[in-house]
């Protein structure tokens, strides 16, 4: 199993971006796709999940400005942010969980200006 994540980039603030996670591998269907991000000295933190059956979850701080959304035809996930703020600046990174193990992508940097 491989997870690709792209998308990332430098915006201002109130810009908008769109992730996208790419999960491959034979016969592959993630159970949960989370997005989580990551500043130098602190810890990963996450921000957005989706489980296969729809089910979405959000950190408080994006609820209502992020979109986490699911296209299982092309197994991917993407997380739709909007209205974004200098503090939204990390590196993003996708997780599944796939019969019970878990993987990552790479990180893809979003960095947000005042």
């Amino acid at each position: 199993v491989q997870l690709q994540a792209s998308g990332g980039g430098s915006v201002q603030a109130g810009g908008s971006l769109r992730l996208s996670c790419v999960v491959s591998g034979s016969g592959v269907r993630a159970d949960v796709v989370s997005w989580h991000r990551q500043v130098p000295g602190k810890e990963r933190e996450m921000v957005a999940s989706i489980v296969s059956d729809g089910t979405t979850n959000y950190r408080d701080s994006v609820k209502g400005r992020f979109t986490i959304s699911r296209d299982n035809a092309k197994n991917t996930v993407y997380l739709q942010m909007n209205s974004l703020k200098p503090e939204d600046t990390g590196d993003y990174f996708c997780s599944a969980w796939v019969r019970e193990l878990n993987y990552w992508s790479q990180g893809t940097l979003v960095t947000v200006s005042s």
